[in-house]
């Protein structure tokens, strides 16, 4: 991916920002007890900047949990839905190469789909300047299940429509790499915590229609595919609702 490509590919949200906060999906309770676990502490009472925090979905889970929750959002189309979906919950303009905070302020920086926008060799140490001593680094993803037939075949017909070998989900295993070759004193531990929702094929069809690879195709070339893939889904699912079944990978690390 060209540097213009993955720039196009990270604003093209704020068009779609409604959209996307109406049918991505959320994560799991289990996904929190996970970070807890990992982190070494609750979440409870932690001043937590949650970046690249989009519409609000990570947000919302992490102020249930009791988490005080900074939303940090470079795109103002999605940093106005936040608003709009958490208005008791504050959100700044800025990105995780260059935080808007000062130094040991934070219990904990969260990542949630979108530490893959970041560069990494700048995001790190910025977490780690804001991070307090003990504070956690956590990173973490929804990707698509894998071995379930129906959405395999539509991996294919994606990567087809795309012209790609392939159609993966952003998963932890690429950014592990990379985060493992920085000059940093973080260690990653990891786990994969699976679930699973039932939607409408509309609201599967929306939030498919929410990536960056097809909001960059232009909105009748991916209306067309979308289309057409009502009506596969419609005739392998009758009753007109499908089981998006997920698995979230996640990362976390301490700061000395």
């Amino acid at each position: 991916m060209t540097a213009s490509s993955h720039t196009a590919r990270a604003h093209s949200f704020n068009a779609v920002a409604a959209q996307y906060a109406a049918n991505r999906p959320s994560y799991p309770p289990a996904l929190l007890d996970a970070v807890e676990d990992l982190a070494g502490r609750p979440l409870a009472g932690a001043r937590v900047l949650d970046v690249g925090a989009g519409t609000g979905i990570s947000s919302a889970v992490l102020r249930v949990r009791g988490a005080r929750v900074v939303g940090v959002e470079p795109g103002e189309g999605m940093a106005a839905e936040f608003h709009r979906g958490l208005p008791g919950v504050p959100v700044v303009r800025g990105d995780g190469n260059a935080l808007p905070f000062a130094d040991a302020s934070a219990d904990a920086v969260t990542y949630a789909q979108s530490w893959h926008w970041t560069d990494p060799a700048r995001a790190v140490p910025e977490a780690l300047r804001v991070l307090r001593p003990g504070g956690a680094l956590a990173l973490w993803w929804n990707t698509t299940a894998p071995g379930v037939p129906w959405t395999e075949r539509q991996r294919e017909r994606i990567a087809q429509h795309l012209g790609l070998d392939d159609v993966g989900g952003r998963g932890g295993a690429a950014p592990r790499a990379a985060l493992d070759a920085l000059p940093v004193p973080l260690d990653f531990a990891a786990r994969s915590v699976p679930w699973s929702r039932h939607v409408p094929v509309d609201t599967h069809l929306a939030n498919l229609g929410s990536h960056s690879m097809f909001l960059v195709r232009g909105a009748r070339d991916s209306a067309a595919f979308l289309a057409a893939e009502r009506d596969r889904l419609l005739a392998e699912f009758p009753g007109g609702s499908v089981e998006e079944r997920y698995v979230v990978e996640l990362l976390v690390a301490v700061a000395p």
